[in-house]
């Protein structure tokens, strides 16, 4: 065995030459995964002018040096790209998306946590805090039933945060 199982970091051997490339390889695949973060996930060429230690996810279809690693995570090195293949619950920031994605092991997909709310198979379940809503009041007829429930309503929206009090 050369390499680990899981991110295929080459391992280090007794007596073996030049083990520093071989350390800092696995240096540089441990840097761009470990709290990891990529600009984009929707380049599907590489961009013209990328600082060292920027990643992306690359977008289908992949062409020019990206060509063939459509899905794999593209880390661009002193010594040029860099790809890793992802494997099932890796998280990736994404810089221009303002939120996570995850691969479940075939592909990326949108994390439950975005700017914009809270996500159940893509559903949005909680969005954004809305403004406060008045508690009922007047009236001809008051039906107490009627405004205690809205009242519990209410105060249960408030306790969770998703209206303001």
């Amino acid at each position: 065995m050369d390499a680990t199982p899981r991110w295929g970091l080459p391992l280090l051997f007794a007596g073996q030459a030049q083990k520093e490339i071989f350390h800092n390889e696995a240096l540089m695949l441990v840097d761009a995964l470990l709290h990891g973060r990529v600009e984009s996930a929707d380049l599907g060429t590489p961009p013209t002018d990328p600082a060292v230690g920027q990643c992306w996810i690359v977008a289908a279809p992949a062409e020019g040096a990206w060509s063939g690693e459509a899905g794999t995570i593209a880390c661009w090195t002193e010594g040029g790209w860099r790809f890793v293949a992802p494997r099932a619950g890796l998280r990736m920031a994404v810089g221009d998306q303002g939120q996570a994605l995850f691969h479940d092991g075939s592909e990326w997909r949108a994390g439950a946590i975005r700017d914009d709310g809270l996500y159940q198979a893509d559903e949005k379940v909680v969005g954004l805090r809305q403004p406060a809503i008045a508690g009922p009041e007047g009236g001809g007829v008051i039906d107490a039933e009627a405004r205690s429930t809205i009242a519990a309503i209410l105060a249960a929206l408030r306790e969770h945060g998703l209206i303001a009090s």
